[in-house]
């Protein structure tokens, strides 16, 4: 959530720059209802003000036996007229929270201008993308040929987007998420599994509602709780209205989940196999950073799930993207895509984000700097979303013969095995 005092000090700086993101709410509504928020509080001050003057008054003309009904009475209607202000403030100040929460946060200064994914910005790339002199087939092909996969039955116990991972492909998998998870450890992270169900707070909190709810799978209203469509949310707000120590910072966690997804806008966009799914499995990784040091941290991240892909041979470029692209929280993304040389195209695998103070001033999370109580700054970044790093390793590593040769940092996950030519235990 932006700050209301540096909106007023700049209104039509943040009204340019959250249309620039595609804000459904215009930040003049929003300082429009601080107007008023602030002119109620004025006017609530000011008779509280008086109605301690006045009871003074009365104390005193009691103490001298003077008869003080009318005033009573006066003080009685001044004090009904102090609560209906009070509760005019409060939902004044809830409509304007609701507007802000339908705010994005703004792009730093360093993020390009854009209107697009076209208008992205490649930063890098590493490694060279493979040309393959076979009759290659795509990784939905290649899987199920050697019983990697089985979509067929997925959609038959849950609809389309939920596959079933099987014998060496679910062994494949878990090696991925594991050997993620032993890497970000080796690099400082703390581990942790957190809970599949969070409240409504909790996704408030990292920005995901209200503005996504469609986008989220929500459980009965009896209990109001939703699925996660990722562990940074909650993973962040594991220190929600709390104040962590500046010693400790940054503080890194990193979280393997389940993530789920309704994906509401995806009609249209290639659904195949596991190019696009509404429950998949990632690892993710969370800072919550100094504020004068995030963004060197955000460098740290990205680099993180960097050298992931650089150790699985994949060929990789980061993007830089726009305004116009740039997710609803984030004041700046990088974006890392694998190429995949059957699909032809790059296929993105993390989103490594800072979001400055946006989601720790909705969260309430703070940290004691410089003696002040101030909001962190919180990033996070997949290190990896799974789906599409095996598309690509299917892609990268299949033979002319149909076997997959599994990357070697894989393989002691997978006991030692360096190719899968047939379905196995």
């Amino acid at each position: 959530m932006l700050d209301i005092r540096k909106i007023r000090e700049n209104p039509e700086f943040y009204r340019a720059e959250t249309q620039k993101k595609g804000s459904v709410v215009d930040i003049m509504d929003v300082l429009a209802l601080d107007e008023k928020r602030r002119a109620l509080l004025t006017e609530v001050e000011q008779l509280k003000s008086k109605r301690n003057a006045e009871s003074k008054k009365i104390g005193e003309a009691k103490k001298k036996g003077e008869n003080a009904d009318d005033a009573i009475i006066a003080m009685r209607e001044l004090g009904e007229r102090i609560s209906e202000l009070d509760r005019a403030v409060k939902a004044v100040d809830e409509e304007q929270t609701e507007k802000l929460m339908h705010v994005p946060n703004i792009a730093h200064a360093s993020v390009p201008e854009g209107t697009s994914s076209e208008d992205n910005v490649v930063e890098k790339t590493w490694g060279t993308p493979r040309e393959i002199d076979f009759e290659a087939v795509d990784h939905k092909t290649l899987g199920e040929r050697l019983g990697l996969f089985d979509f067929e039955r997925g959609a038959k116990i849950s609809g389309s987007g939920f596959p079933v991972y099987t014998g060496l492909g679910a062994r494949l998998e878990r090696a991925l998420i594991q050997w993620f998870l032993d890497s970000h450890r080796k690099s400082g992270f703390t581990e942790v599994i957190p809970p599949y169900l969070v409240t409504r707070d909790s996704m408030r909190g990292t920005g995901q509602l209200p503005k996504f709810e469609e986008d989220m799978y929500r459980c009965d209203k009896d209990d109001d709780l939703f699925l996660i469509p990722t562990a940074e949310v909650p993973v962040t707000n594991l220190y929600r209205d709390e104040i962590i120590p500046e010693s400790e910072l940054p503080k890194r966690l990193c979280a393997y989940s389940a993530c789920f997804r309704r994906e509401a806008g995806s009609y249209g966009k290639d659904t195949r196999g596991l190019l696009r799914l509404h429950q998949f499995n990632k690892v993710e990784m969370v800072y919550f950073a100094h504020p004068e040091k995030s963004y060197e941290d955000h460098e740290a991240l990205t680099r993180t799930a960097e050298e992931l892909l650089e150790a699985l041979k994949l060929p990789y470029r980061r993007l830089t993207l726009c305004k116009g692209d740039l997710g609803f929280g984030a004041a700046k993304c990088y974006d890392l895509e694998v190429y995949a040389p059957v699909e032809k195209k790059w296929l993105e695998v993390s989103s490594c984000s800072n979001f400055e103070d946006y989601q720790a001033r909705r969260a309430d999370i703070r940290s004691k700097i410089g003696g002040k109580n101030t909001f962190i700054h919180t990033l996070n970044g997949s290190g990896l979303a799974t789906p599409r790093v095996m598309v690509a390793i299917c892609d990268n590593y299949q033979q002319a013969d149909g076997s997959l040769v599994i990357p070697e940092v894989l393989r002691p996950y997978m006991d030692g095995l360096s190719a899968i030519t047939n379905q196995g235990n």
